[in-house]
């Protein structure tokens, strides 16, 4: 992440922010007049955008996961187990916001900007906060690929727990792989 400064002539701060939002991840642009009022101060903070493949889809973030109705019970017997005032961790906070950006997608076809989409967004900010603060890119994106690991892992855990190679899937005893987490 870094900070850009940019003095131009008011006519094209327009111009200016456009080239800078679509090359860059951006955080909001401050505009301030400079000391002799001429022109224009363009201050905002920025990050590389990062390349595509780093960024899964929603269909492969979400190909394995359960299905929303499956997710929304879990949430609610989440909460309901939960003791009142106690901190939830992050699991819960990543597969609730999983879970709003996957019914955001579905209404956002018909309401692109609508209450799904702008909750989906909500939960998502908050857990980029809560992992990353200061972090400038596509909330909802980060969602997803940060579902797509947390997935990964636990499906490699429930192979190990079987007593499988979390590489191959064979039983530890005919498995030959150099990464087998006991070679």
């Amino acid at each position: 992440m870094f900070e850009i400064r940019v003095i131009c002539d008011p006519a094209d701060t327009d111009r200016v922010t456009t080239a800078l939002t679509t090359t860059f991840t951006t955080g909001e642009v401050r505009r301030y007049p400079t000391r002799d009022g001429k022109r224009t101060r363009l201050y905002l903070t920025a990050d590389h955008r990062p390349a595509p493949q780093d960024w899964p889809t929603p269909e492969q973030a979400y190909a394995n996961a359960p299905s929303i109705n499956s997710e929304i019970g879990w949430t609610a017997r989440f909460l309901a187990d939960a003791q009142c005032f106690t901190a939830l961790d992050r699991e819960f906070y990543l597969r609730k916001a999983a879970l709003l950006d996957r019914i955001a997608l579905l209404d956002e076809p018909h309401d692109p900007h609508g209450d799904a989409t702008e909750t989906a967004e909500a939960a998502a900010v908050f857990l980029l906060d809560m992992d990353e603060p200061g972090v400038t890119c596509d909330p909802r994106a980060y969602i997803r690929r940060q579902y797509a690991a947390w997935q990964h892992q636990q499906q490699r855990a429930a192979l190990i727990a079987d007593g499988r190679c979390p590489n191959c899937q064979w039983p530890e005893q005919d498995c030959n792989c150099a990464d087998h987490p006991d070679a």
